[in-house]
């Protein structure tokens, strides 16, 4: 089953979100599952204040778990995390 995964960061935490990007960036790219995934930017196109990702995984709980230890989330940097059910029509899915 794949999910949308949006997290928001919390107010002022760039610093936090530079210190373990290198980390963030190995565990996203060592997951199997993860179909896509970058930041969500502000309006102005210039600054990182979040993650939209879409993750397979067998259930609801193997897409928490994943999130629970994902760098970013270990280190603080989210104000919210919400992770939906999704169902992939377009453009045509990959895999």
């Amino acid at each position: 089953m794949l999910f949308a995964i949006t997290c928001l960061d919390k107010p002022d935490s760039a610093a936090v979100r530079q210190a373990n990007r290198p980390a963030h960036l190995e565990y996203a790219k060592a997951t199997a599952g993860l179909k896509m995934g970058g930041p969500l930017l502000s309006d102005d196109g210039e600054r990182m204040i979040g993650s939209m990702l879409v993750l397979e995984a067998a259930d609801r709980a193997e897409a928490e778990a994943w999130c629970a230890n994902d760098p970013y989330a270990k280190a603080g940097l989210f104000e919210s995390v919400t992770i939906r059910p999704f169902k992939w029509l377009l453009p045509q899915a990959v895999g």
